[in-house]
């Protein structure tokens, strides 16, 4: 196969004649950079996936990472890449100089980290868990807790992880059990402060143990309140796997989960404090605190958002390469004849002239540049913020707020359905391991799961984002979209008429929805309610795209302009029903009796 792993033209429209990133460099934040250094960022971030991510992804795929007394094993392959990773400056990029970054707008990063994604998802996992650790300790540790976890994560000598999950708690995160309590006697302690002792288990703790860096810091959420405290008692502490001293925690390694995909990656099971190690002597793995007691969840969150971003631009990245293959294949695999063209002496065609295949080829296409643009946007919208104040700024983080579950699932969801559609362009070549494309859903079918599974966004979405504040999250979305309805009804005015009728009946169900205050009622329909306001979401990114595009008289324009109508026309339609059902909503679901399956 000869397909590029991602492609850096699209790239190019969505930062600079859609999203105008350029503009960014007029703020002080970023009036050191560039289209000259964003476009040498992003041609680093292609040259380093395609020299040191995509050549190891098959085989790291099929050799998995083992452990044994002495040690875990990975594959030969992956160190390399993340050193060459850090030592390109992107671990760090988005972050300021003073903790050794180049403050490259977070959009950007987030489309040259799309290339490490797309080449090798597993390997690039590692990367993106560090950089949202260190992310959470910049905004919430101490400078000594920044100086000494933080900025070696940035620096690639560390990494990072998140130690939410437990055996018997998965995400219901009230009935955490891991316990923490304070030790300020614990020679251990170093400046960041007085030592606690975190006892429990951990599960599905990705990069939790590997030997590819000189430590590795997990943050973990344990429990210093009474059980009955549910999220309220839960505190975030730093627990490294090594301390200052050199010392090794009490962090041990009690097995490994096996996936589907994601396979170069350590997954694990990581027991804490039981008495493997005893640092100074005493029971308990040494942890830190950060921030303040019971705020743990909260601060989590900035970590767990942030990686929400990162799952949703991950399944695009994966969506884009898998299309981008399937494409290559479409255009080069000769098979069957014209319809009508019965002479078996004629020459076969490629298969791309069949309309079959061309529908496949565009709904992957509408899917995957959908996808990628929307997480894109909501990079951007962190971006304004950071140099927004006031109101303004307020506005755009409600924004980001609302949109973040639709950011996680749409991509997750639709990723790996364009990945299918990739595999069922190959036949039954796509169906083997002689090709990319199977190995390509087996990853992304994760990204419906973590972070989140797509059933928490939905209830996160309707029982949350749009009726804080009143509503005012939803108001503020509607607001937004009405802007681009606006815009573009001149040039497209059936499809902006199309987009306003959806969302007018989106508002209404939702105040259908809720008009008895029945949470449990209203939930019960959450994921219906997130499948069509994710179509509409995407249908709005589609219409600003082609507006851009038609613009900007960009090369791309007859693409874009094809994949938004076939959105508009074929997935749009979709929510009908789906909005039908919620006008007239059952309780189906909370009546059935468990004994009926």
């Amino acid at each position: 196969m000869t397909a590029d792993i991602l492609s850096r033209n699209d790239l190019s429209f969505l930062l600079y004649d859609w999203l105008h990133v350029e503009s960014l460099t007029e703020h002080d934040r970023f009036s050191d950079h560039s289209r000259d250094t964003f476009d040498a960022m992003l041609d680093a971030s292609r040259d380093l996936a395609e020299t040191w991510f995509r050549p190891h992804m098959r085989a790291s795929d099929q050799d998995e990472p083992t452990f044994d007394a002495a040690g875990i094993h990975t594959h030969e392959a992956i160190a390399p890449a993340l050193r060459a990773f850090a030592d390109s400056g992107l671990t760090a990029a988005s972050f300021g100089e003073e903790h050794g970054g180049v403050g490259l707008p977070l959009t950007v990063s987030r489309a040259c980290f799309a290339w490490a994604q797309a080449a090798n998802i597993a390997t690039a996992a590692y990367p993106m868990l560090t950089m949202a650790n260190a992310a959470l300790l910049l905004a919430h540790g101490t400078p000594e807790q920044i100086a000494t976890y933080a900025e070696p994560q940035l620096a690639g000598t560390f990494s990072g992880t998140m130690c939410l999950s437990e055996p018997h708690a998965g995400s219901s995160l009230a009935d955490v059990k891991t316990r923490a309590r304070r030790d300020d006697s614990d020679e251990t302690a170093d400046t960041t402060g007085g030592a606690w002792r975190i006892t429990g288990t951990k599960m599905w703790i990705s990069g939790g143990d590997h030997e590819m860096t000189d430590n590795i810091i997990h943050l973990v959420l344990a429990r210093t309140g009474p059980a009955g405290d549910g999220v309220k008692g839960l505190s975030l502490f730093i627990v490294p796997k090594f301390l200052p001293s050199g010392e090794r925690n009490d962090v041990v390694l009690a097995g490994l989960n096996h996936k589907m995909g994601y396979r170069g990656t350590t997954n694990t099971l990581l027991n804490f404090g039981e008495g493997a190690h005893t640092p100074g002597g005493a029971a308990g793995a040494v942890g830190y605190l950060v921030g303040a007691e019971n705020r743990g969840l909260q601060y989590m969150f900035h970590m767990m958002n942030e990686a929400r971003i990162g799952v949703g631009t991950g399944a695009a990245a994966l969506a884009m390469t898998g299309y981008l293959e399937s494409l290559d294949y479409a255009r080069s695999r000769p098979q069957g004849r014209p319809v009508g063209a019965k002479d078996p002496a004629q020459p076969q065609v490629p298969i791309i002239e069949h309309a079959d295949v061309r529908r496949m080829l565009l709904a992957q296409k509408a899917y995957a540049e959908g996808s990628m643009a929307l997480c894109l946007y909501a990079a951007q919208l962190v971006d304004l913020a950071t140099v927004a104040s006031g109101d303004e700024r307020d506005r755009l983080e409600l924004l980001l707020d609302v949109l973040t579950p639709v950011v996680k699932s749409f991509p997750s969801q639709y990723g790996p359905a364009a990945n299918d559609l990739a595999i069922q362009v190959l036949g039954g070549a796509g169906y083997t391991r002689d090709y990319n494309v199977e190995q390509f859903y087996r990853d992304n079918r994760l990204n419906p799961i973590h972070e989140g599974t797509h059933g928490i966004q939905g209830q996160d979405l309707l029982g949350r984002k749009v009726v804080m504040k009143n509503g005012a999250g939803l108001r503020l979305l509607v607001e937004t979209i009405t802007e681009t309805v606006t815009t573009t009804a001149a040039l497209f005015p059936e499809h902006s008429t199309d987009l306003a009728a959806r969302l007018r009946r989106l508002v209404d169900v939702t105040e259908t929805l809720w008009e008895d205050g029945d949470a449990a009622a209203a939930l019960a329909h959450a994921t219906d309610y997130l499948e069509a306001t994710g179509h509409i979401v995407v249908a709005w990114i589609w219409l600003d795209m082609a507006h851009a595009a038609e613009a900007a008289g960009s090369p791309l324009a007859a693409g874009k302009l094809a994949a938004a109508e076939y959105f508009f026309t074929r997935e749009l339609p979709k929510v009908d029903p789906v909005l039908d059902r919620l006008a007239h909503p059952d309780s189906l679901l909370n009546d059935l009796d468990e004994s009926i399956f």
